[in-house]
């Protein structure tokens, strides 16, 4: 699959490829919602490989733009709306949820520019109001799929717990084995009741050098991409 992005915007980073493949253990079909979608990358990938009706959702005009581009483009049907995910009002409800969602901390330094700014920090996509709107447009026994902040792993979970919605598989990322966790995958059930699986770790390097597991991810999705300018003519 072949990925264009905003030059100077904000990209895709390896996060979400490691939460695609998280994804692909649990086989998603039917109705799939991609939460601030950015350029499509993960739900176009989720497209690709699995029989799936896609709506991708994002509050910023670019995203939505190539979003459309990169679906027009390697010749997968879908649809991407350019609204505020926290206020936007669906005619369907969803077999999965999935989101790369925003999670530094408001209060971190924060990048000058306004399309890195609203990806990255989670004032643009508080996550309580994030839990509540997912749950509201699940289906019964639907998934909420997404990866956090691993520091704030406690508030996921009290938050997802206090919507019912269950933990099923958690998985942590870690940047080298002697390292603590900086991401959490999580996919969490409506109305279920299995026990919590916590997966062996995901550790992205050795010895310096990619760990076997990243270089396998890399290479099964075999994503290209390229960074364009824009220029959006109304």
């Amino acid at each position: 699959m072949f990925i264009y992005q905003e030059k100077g915007g904000y990209c895709y980073n390896s996060d979400t490829l490691f939460l695609y493949d998280f994804i692909s253990n649990f086989s998603p079909k039917g109705e799939i919602l991609d939460v601030g979608c950015g350029c499509g990358v993960l739900g176009l990938l989720i497209k690709e490989n699995f029989k799936v009706n896609l709506t991708g959702i994002d509050i910023q005009e670019n995203s939505i733009f190539l979003s459309k581009i990169n679906a027009k483009n390697n010749n997968f049907e879908a649809e991407f709306i350019c609204d505020d995910f926290l206020r936007y009002e669906f005619d369907k409800k969803f077999d999965f949820i999935v989101s790369n969602p925003p999670f530094y901390r408001a209060k971190s330094k924060q990048s000058p520019n306004p399309s890195k700014k609203v990806s990255r920090f989670n004032d643009s996509l508080p996550l309580e109001e994030f839990i509540k709107k997912c749950n509201s447009f699940l289906k019964p026994r639907g998934e909420l799929i997404f990866c956090y902040d691993s520091a704030e792993a406690d508030i996921v979970f009290t938050l997802l717990e206090s919507y019912k919605i269950k933990i099923n598989e958690i998985r942590w990322l870690h940047p080298k084995h002697d390292k603590n966790a900086t991401i959490a995958m999580i996919r969490a059930k409506k109305s279920s009741k299995s026990m919590l699986k916590c997966l062996p770790p995901l550790i992205t390097h050795i010895n310096d050098e990619f760990s076997d597991e990243v270089k396998g991810i890399y290479k099964k999705i075999g994503l290209k991409s390229l960074k364009c300018e824009l220029k959006i003519e109304n």
